[in-house]
């Protein structure tokens, strides 16, 4: 008897409970909208990483700029995500490897990003008579650190411009020497410089050849080697040189400002962002550090403002699209793409200081 009311208890139990479950399943209109956004981009995503792998392995001819579809298919997966969690919290799962915030990113698809990297790996691949380094990491941190020192730094100082220049490497080609662009056919290289700011870089290097000469014979002695070696080549498919040219062309002349950098930026990082975004939107970072106020200097150039997400940068999501300025404060903390890219430069770095 005692088993059958407790049968019964339970039936009616489930019975109550049961539109309660069913309510809380039930979607808003902005989250069904959400959803369905967010499904759509994931298919497109895998339909074009899908299209690419067969292209490839059947060695058909790839469109024009053959990265920019994946691209954009995958910053419509993040961006759609973000407005999916904006609308359902509980969309929210795990870390990922990629050190993505969360909200922003569903690990359970963190193998369509290991495509997405491998496929850019064989559209970006070196041309063939690109000249690579057996030493590819060292170079770019010594490189950073001469130019430095032949700027008027300190040791201390020039050992930053050395780590930052690390960073850069990681931040434009992820660590790999001499890779064209997928998405472009004006940057190509280390550095990812076009002609003309190669062209630049390397006037401004001869302008400064005897200085480094004399700060340090033995790397000069090198650079002439591989200057004779990269002679009637496009120099920005030698190593050694597009870094040394990219660094002069951008860099260089900010490497004098490290000293006020790091004061106001101690997260070696951080450090690194800002002279990324040297690269990424040149004129509005060299402003902020005239400004006496780099983190509040705000940006609100709609130029300036396309630039930045078109480098991933407020680039995911209706709220951070729907943004018309941005302080460098802000712009900081919305590259947490590069973080990742950072703290392998970092770690590579460290392993060079430690030789």
């Amino acid at each position: 008897m005692g088993f059958r009311r407790l049968a019964v208890l339970a039936a009616v139990a489930l019975f109550v409970a049961a539109p309660a479950a069913g309510q809380q399943r039930a979607l808003t209109a902005r989250q069904s909208e959400a959803l369905a956004a967010y499904d759509k981009a994931l298919a497109e995503f895998k339909s074009i990483l899908a299209e690419r792998r067969r292209q490839i392995d059947a060695k058909e001819p790839l469109p024009n700029l053959p990265g920019q579809a994946l691209y954009l298919a995958r910053v419509a997966v993040i961006s759609s995500y973000k407005d999916l969690t904006d609308a359902m919290p509980s969309r929210i799962g795990k870390p990922n490897k990629f050190e993505i915030p969360p909200a922003y990113f569903d690990a359970e698809i963190e193998p369509l990003i290991d495509e997405y990297s491998g496929l850019f790996d064989v559209m970006e691949a070196p041309p063939a008579n690109a000249q690579s380094s057996p030493t590819p990491f060292k170079d770019v941190v010594d490189l950073g650190t001469v130019i430095a020192r032949a700027k008027g730094l300190a040791p201390e100082h020039a050992a930053a411009a050395g780590r930052i220049s690390l960073g850069l490497f990681f931040a434009e080609t992820n660590g790999k020497q001499n890779v064209r662009n997928g998405r472009s056919n004006t940057y190509m290289g280390s550095f990812q410089t076009g002609p003309s700011e190669d062209r630049n870089g390397h006037r401004k290097w001869q302008a400064i050849k005897s200085e480094i000469a004399a700060i340090d014979p033995t790397l000069s002695a090198r650079d002439d080697k591989e200057e004779a070696r990269a002679r009637g080549t496009d120099l920005r498919f030698t190593h050694w040189t597009n870094v040394r040219d990219g660094l002069m062309n951008a860099h260089a002349d900010v490497f004098r400002e490290i000293p006020a950098i790091v004061k106001t930026l101690p997260d070696a990082i951080d450090q690194m962002k800002l002279f990324e975004l040297i690269q990424i939107v040149p004129t509005p970072t060299r402003s902020a550090l005239k400004s006496g106020d780099l983190l509040n200097y705000r940006v609100s150039s709609p130029t300036i403002m396309k630039h930045l997400r078109n480098n991933s940068i407020f680039a995911f999501g209706q709220a951070d699209r729907a943004r018309t300025s941005a302080s460098f404060r802000e712009i900081l903390a919305a590259m947490f793409l590069f973080n990742r890219k950072f703290e392998k430069a970092m770690a590579k770095y460290a392993e060079i200081r430690g030789r």
